[in-house]
């Protein structure tokens, strides 16, 4: 089934996100390699693609996992949740509809 795991940043995260976002990146290319990442991407924190020093606001990763538990556990050892840079996570079941 796919989740969406969506995370909300601390303010000024931007340096942390620096830190962490080499791991951060791995953890998404391995969902993907295995043909289970829908869609992954940050919120800028301002209302542009490259919102510079602002930084982003949070995240979204779409993916499939074999249950909620499963998918609460990879959004728990993601690399930015020990680097700080999430103030909140949610994981929610998705169901797509379009495209």
């Amino acid at each position: 089934m796919l989740y969406a795991i969506m995370s909300e940043d601390i303010t000024d995260s931007l340096p942390l996100r620096k830190q962490a976002r080499p791991a951060h990146l791995e953890r998404l290319q391995a969902l993907k390699d295995a043909g289970r990442l829908l869609i992954a991407g940050p919120h800028p924190a301002l209302d542009t693609e490259e919102p510079g020093e602002a930084g982003f606001s949070g995240s979204l990763v779409v993916a499939e996992f074999g249950s909620f538990e499963e998918a609460q556990t990879w959004a728990d050892a993601d690399p930015y949740m020990a680097a700080g840079v999430y103030r909140q996570v949610v994981v929610k079941p998705f169901k797509k509809v379009l495209p």
